[in-house]
């Protein structure tokens, strides 16, 4: 894979990531209408609750990074604008920062 998101190759690894997170939102789109459709043990709530709450944060997430690559910004790190490394974006494909700015912001992705 190159690490120039925006040559040629680089387009085409986007649109494979493209369809991948496109795959991953239907996949976690389904199932929060299974977590949300639960009606289990009462006892089992707290658990379900936080996972409702991981789904849909991770839902977020995919549509955020889907967004970035429809708008033309994705690679590009929103706080200060430098190219996120190609590998942090391989292993953390919804990354909004580069490792410099998420150590100040201290956040995930």
């Amino acid at each position: 894979m190159s690490t120039d998101l925006h040559d040629v190759s680089g387009r085409d690894w986007l649109g494979d990531l493209r369809t991948n997170l496109t795959g991953e939102f239907e996949a976690q789109t389904t199932r929060l209408t299974q977590l949300t459709a639960d009606t289990g043990d009462p006892a089992q709530e707290p658990t379900r609750a936080a996972l409702i709450a991981a789904t849909r944060q991770s839902l977020e997430q995919i549509s955020a990074a889907l967004g970035r690559i429809d708008a033309g910004t994705y690679g590009r790190c929103v706080h200060c604008g430098k190219q996120i490394p190609a590998e942090r974006l391989q292993i953390l494909p919804h990354a909004r920062f580069c490792v410099p700015c998420q150590e100040k912001h201290g956040r995930a992705g």
